[in-house]
C-alpha cells in the first residue's frame, strides 16, 4: 500500500474536531528509516513501521501508559532542588534521556527519545541571578547533549566538541551558569543529526523568572510540537505538549476575570513556522519574555522554532473558547483545543 502523506489523510478522512482522527497513518520499512539516526531506525518500534495504525475515532491516548499527561504538564514547573553555597542560591535538577515508545495518537506508538521520561521535557523553573546545576545522564542507547538557552559559558555550551561534548550512554555530564537573562527559554539535544534529536522528543521549556514578581495568575506552559510517524520529515500530527486533541477532548478549565498566562515555546521540527490563535478574545504578547513590557496586544502570534514568548489575558465571560494554530492543517492534525471559562 502507498505511502499515506498528512495531506492525502486530511483530503480523504480529515479528523473531526473534539475527537481523535479517523484515518491510518502508513509507515515505511525499517531499512527506509534507517537513514536518520546513526544507522538506526529513527522512528517506531520494531514492527510499526509495517503497520497502518488507526487514529480511532473517538478514541483517547492511554497517558498512564506514556507516564505523562498533557493536563499535568501545563501547570507542571520543576523548581529543582535549592541549596546554599557561598553565599548565593544554587539550584539543581537531574534529568535523564531515554529510549522511551510513547502513543502519541489513539493507536500509534512512536520510539521517542525522552528528558525525565516525558515529551516534552520537565519545565524547568528558577530565578534571575540564581546559579543553575543541571547533572545529565544519558540512559539512551545514542550520544546526546543538552544545549540551553540563555547567556553561559562555551563550555556548557552542550554541542559537540566543547566541554563535555556528546555524553555517550551511560555517561554524564554537569551543566552549570547563572540564571540569565529572565525570561522564558527552550533546551534540547544537540547531537547531529540535529533535527532527528529535537523531532524525536528531546526538548523542553525553561523559565527564569525576574526578580521583580509578575503579577499572581493561572500560569501554564505550552511547547508546541508534533511527531513524524512515517520517516519522511514532515509531520503526521501537531500538538501543544505532545498529545493531539487533548485540549479538545477535555478543555482546559480558567476562571472568569483571572489573569491568565502562557509560557509558549515552538519546539516543532520540519516546518519552518507555527503559531498560536486564541479565540473570542485578545491578549498582551511578551516576546522571549526579557521584558515586563509588552509588545503587542493581539489575537495571533507566529513562532519559529525556538522562538517563545509570554501571553496574557483574562477572560471576561463563561463559556468555551477555541485556541489553536492559524495553519488550518496543523489544526485538523491535532493543534487545536478548547479553554473552558467557570
Amino acid at each position: 500500500m502507498a505511502s499515506l502523506t498528512r495531506r492525502r489523510l486530511i483530503g480523504g478522512l480529515a479528523p473531526l474536531v473534539g475527537a481523535a482522527a479517523a484515518a491510518r497513518l502508513a509507515g515505511v520499512s525499517p531499512a527506509g528509516a534507517a537513514k536518520h539516526e546513526h544507522g538506526a531506525t529513527a522512528g517506531a518500534a520494531p514492527g510499526h513501521a509495517a503497520n497502518h495504525a488507526a487514529f480511532r475515532r473517538g478514541g483517547r491516548v492511554d497517558h498512564r501508559a506514556n507516564g505523562f499527561d498533557p493536563h499535568a504538564i501545563l501547570r507542571d514547573f520543576d523548581a529543582g532542588t535549592v541549596r546554599r553555597e557561598g553565599g548565593r542560591t544554587v539550584r539543581e535538577w537531574t534529568v535523564v534521556a531515554e529510549d522511551k515508545e510513547i502513543e502519541v495518537a489513539p493507536g500509534v506508538k512512536f520510539a521517542a527519545w525522552a528528558f525525565n521520561g516525558r515529551v516534552p521535557g520537565p519545565t524547568l523553573r528558577a530565578r534571575e541571578g540564581e546559579r543553575l546545576r543541571i547533572r545529565f545522564v544519558n540512559g539512551s542507547t545514542h550520544p546526546h547533549t543538552i544545549h540551553f538557552h540563555g547567556i553561559h559559558a562555551a563550555a556548557m555550551d552542550g554541542v559537540p566538541g566543547l566541554g563535555a561534548g556528546l555524553v555517550q550512554p551511560g555517561e554524564r555530564t554537569v551543566y552549570e551558569f547563572d540564571a540569565d537573562p529572565f525570561g522564558l527559554h527552550v533546551y534540547h539535544c544537540h547531537t547531529p543529526p540535529l533535527a532527528s534529536h529535537i523531532a524525536k522528543g528531546l526538548h523542553g521549556a525553561f523559565l527564569i523568572d525576574p526578580k521583580e514578581e509578575r503579577p499572581p495568575a493561572d500560569e501554564m506552559v505550552m511547547v508546541l510540537n508534533g511527531f513524524d510517524t512515517n520517516f519522511d520529515r514532515s509531520n503526521e500530527v501537531y500538538a501543544a505538549n505532545s498529545i493531539p486533541f487533548a485540549y479538545m477532548d477535555e478543555p482546559i478549565r480558567v476562571r472568569q476575570n483571572e489573569l491568565v498566562r502562557i509560557y509558549l515555546a515552538n519546539m516543532l521540527e520540519f516546518d519552518l513556522v507555527n503559531s498560536f490563535h486564541l479565540h473570542g478574545n485578545f491578549f498582551q504578547y511578551f516576546p522571549t519574555g526579557t521584558s515586563l513590557q509588552p509588545a503587542e496586544f493581539t489575537d495571533t502570534v507566529m513562532q519559529c522554532q525556538g522562538q517563545r514568548g509570554i501571553l496574557e489575558w483574562r477572560f471576561p465571560q463563561k463559556g468555551k473558547f477555541m485556541f489553536h494554530a492559524h495553519q488550518s492543517e496543523f489544526t485538523e492534525l491535532g493543534w487545536v483545543g478548547f479553554f473552558e471559562v467557570v
